[in-house]
């Protein structure tokens, strides 16, 4: 069945782009983005995007990592400068 008409993706494409990139990485996040990128295409319309994600959740191996790594919930931006150094802005 074609999903997205603007740039031709079928339900097969979009099971096959999430079993390759689940059987690259078994802990990938998985996006909408990402399978259009694997497909080698861009959403266009976005028309097709809810029927798109539904299709992806519907696919045996669709599961959301649940370790991402993180180490809870981060703090402020004032606490937690995510490894930046001072600010490249002017002063005022």
């Amino acid at each position: 069945m074609i999903i997205c008409h603007c740039m031709s993706i079928t339900d097969r494409d979009i099971r096959a782009a999430v079993d390759w990139m689940r059987a690259a990485d078994a802990d990938t996040l998985i996006t909408p983005g990402k399978i259009y990128r694997a497909l080698g295409k861009k959403a266009d319309c976005g028309g097709c995007l809810p029927l798109f994600i539904d299709t992806m959740r519907n696919c045996d191996t669709f599961v959301i990592p649940m370790d991402t790594g993180g180490e809870g919930r981060r703090g402020t931006q004032e606490e937690d400068d995510e490894g930046r150094h001072e600010s490249h802005r002017i002063s005022e």
